[in-house]
């Protein structure tokens, strides 16, 4: 059954942290500036705790415990990057933290370990069922009333990626295939299958036993070969036996012999060339979700992490969008949907994005139309020719001989509409189509841009890196898409708060007025009168509607 927590926090006079406590102590306890008690203002009593009454009955089961302080576990979980026993052993004897977390009397009960996990077992099989992200609607709300309450600026954002690994092996083809397998014969009793002959069970009680990382190591290119087609001509033969399996280790197995394998019309199985295996499919079987992708000289089998801020060059700047999607998902996609959940945030259309070349695409440009796009480079690299498209046509300079020629139009190519140009020197043709005809408008516009400008968006560079502390050798402790969208959550949680601490620290006549009327909110509460404080600031400044 969903019950909310109490606001008002009760104190016990016997048990109330603060009068164990000699008088310096007590001091830094109480003071409003600390970390822990800013934590429980700012995150732990901003929790909309309705949001996850989807996740228990209406009448039935006994009353949850309190969802801002489980939700405050797990924010300070990733805000330190501790262990789940760390975390569990903080919670009980970490006097702070249990102050962060609105536990101020020595008596008041942690929940257990088990009520950690149960729900965050359910608010994942809630978001695999239904699409929504409940900790992600957290962060949103939070978000959104820090905005209001600190006049945060969403006129101009910035914008940058990461790619993060998942906390899996790098398998080969025939490990991923085989571990695969072997995850689905895992749930099989072989013995009382009677479709299963005594050969079809002794050649699967092999693969059972095989260490296919020995394989691999032992074996020349032609076996592991030879093993695959193997393998695919055993896992073609149990799809059959238990197509109306529909279990995840069935449906992973399915997914993965259809990107591995190939069946062909004399229903015969052969491995797939490596260039019809995308960079989308199964990289290992204990995390289906994450991807490859090859940048640069980093490899990465995960996921690609999109963080968005606000810019302004005076006041507060919190991050206002994190989206996490497979590590093959190019940077463009994001650009949207991050400006879209700003403009949400702060009711305000940003009029400036500062961004690197691999946010811009021709969609996004005409979904930015009136939104001046900041790029601080391009991809690829520097051309041989400067383009320039007049009245006259696509004037083309080639910058070895500083020759200027005028292209002609010529056919489309691909059945598009688009225009194409060309242009002979020296008996050679150069065809140049709207991709890079876009590309010169771009860099000739970040050229003719002051360089403090360009610089502008290099500052989420640093919110990047605050993210990715935790990350060892760039890779996430967790698997699953999930699980990456709530780490991430947590964590641009947390550096919204350090940003928050940090302004009010160089504001002390805002902190002044803030302390006051948060004061005198909770003695109006206590009569039974609810006033939002928010609405009587002293100082103009600093007044929030």
């Amino acid at each position: 059954m969903f019950k909310k927590s109490r606001k008002d926090l009760q104190l016990d006079a016997f048990s109330n942290t603060s009068n164990h406590l000699n008088s310096t102590v007590a001091k830094e306890y109480l003071d409003p500036k600390s970390w822990h008690n800013q934590f429980r203002e700012q995150i732990v009593m901003r929790i909309d705790e309705s949001v996850f009454s989807v996740l228990f009955h209406d009448a039935t089961g006994a009353p949850n415990s309190s969802i801002r302080v489980l939700m405050g576990m797990m924010i300070a979980k990733e805000a330190f990057g501790w262990s789940d026993s760390e975390l569990f052993s903080n919670c009980k004897f970490n006097l702070v933290l249990r102050c962060a977390l609105g536990l101020f009397n020595i008596s008041d009960p942690v929940p257990a370990e088990s009520t950690y996990y149960l729900f965050r077992k359910r608010v994942y099989e809630y978001q695999k069922q239904t699409g929504r992200d409940l900790t992600e609607e957290v962060f949103r709300h939070i978000t959104s009333e820090q905005i209001k309450n600190f006049q945060v600026n969403g006129r101009a954002i910035r914008m940058d990626s990461k790619l993060i690994s998942s906390n899996i092996a790098f398998y080969s083809r025939y490990e991923i295939v085989h571990h695969t397998l072997l995850a689905f014969l895992n749930t099989l009793n072989l013995d009382v299958l009677p479709a299963l002959t005594s050969e079809d069970r002794q050649r699967l009680k092999e693969i059972r036993e095989e260490k296919s990382s020995l394989t691999v190591y032992r074996s020349t290119k032609e076996e592991i070969y030879t093993k695959l087609q193997v393998v695919g001509m055993e896992i073609y033969r149990l799809l059959g036996l238990f197509s109306d399996n529909q279990t995840e280790s069935f449906l992973l197995l399915k997914r993965v012999f259809n990107e591995q394998f190939k069946v062909t019309q004399e229903q015969k199985v052969e491995l797939r060339p490596k260039e019809e295996i995308t960079s989308s499919s199964v990289q290992s079987p204990h995390d289906p979700d994450s991807a490859y992708r090859n940048k640069g000289d980093q490899k990465v089998k995960g996921y690609n992490v999109n963080i968005t801020e606000t810019c302004s060059d005076d006041g507060l700047n919190l991050i206002t969008n994190a989206q996490v999607d497979k590590a093959n998902v190019a940077d463009s996609t994001f650009v949207q949907s991050a400006i879209q959940a700003t403009q949400e945030l702060t009711n305000t259309r940003p009029e400036k994005v500062y961004a690197d070349g691999a946010y811009q695409s021709p969609l996004n440009a005409d979904f930015c139309e009136g939104i001046d796009m900041v790029y601080s480079g391009i991809q690829g690299s520097n051309p041989r020719f400067d383009l320039n498209l007049t009245s006259e046509g696509l004037i083309v300079i080639d910058k070895q001989t500083n020759q200027q020629y005028l292209a002609k139009k010529v056919k489309s190519q691909n059945k598009t509409n688009e225009e194409r140009y060309s242009v002979k020197i020296n008996d050679e043709y150069f065809y140049f189509a709207q991709t890079a005809i876009r590309s010169a408008i771009i860099r000739a516009q970040i050229l003719n841009r002051p360089k403090e400008e360009r610089r502008k968006r290099n500052n989420v560079e640093a919110t990047i890196f605050q993210l990715s502390i935790p990350l060892v050798n760039r890779k996430s402790k967790y698997r699953g898409l999930f699980k990456q969208e709530m780490w991430v959550s947590c964590r641009c949680l947390w550096i919204n708060l350090v940003r928050i601490m940090n302004f009010r620290a160089k504001n002390p006549g805002f902190l002044l007025n803030f302390l006051f009327f948060l004061n005198l909110n909770r003695l109006l509460y206590a009569l039974g009168l609810e006033v939002s404080f928010w609405k009587y600031v002293l100082h103009p400044k600093y007044s929030f509607e």
